[in-house]
């Protein structure tokens, strides 16, 4: 792997991590639960589950690659199902 492409790939990390770290803070504003339900969208779309999906689906493909360090993902598993479990 090039210099460039490890560049490439740690901005791609930090960038998504920082982009998910915003994002749940301001899930948490007191004004995002008002917010979505002006969208008119039904509770079901809100995300929380397709998220959790979403970080299974990333453990199992790093486990595919022989990749077992997954302690973030679990920690973010773990935050979206305590956002769903608030919700409800």
């Amino acid at each position: 792997m090039t210099e460039r492409m490890k560049i490439a790939l740690t901005v791609l990390r930090w960038s998504l991590g920082l982009v998910i770290l915003i994002e749940a803070i301001l899930f948490v504003m007191p004004n995002a639960r008002h917010d979505f339900a002006r969208s008119h969208m039904p509770d079901a779309v809100r995300g929380a589950w397709i998220l959790v999906s979403v970080f299974v689906f990333a453990i199992i493909i790093h486990f595919l690659h022989g990749m077992y360090n997954v302690g973030n993902l679990v920690i973010y598993i773990a935050a979206a199902w305590i956002v769903v479990e608030k919700g409800n």
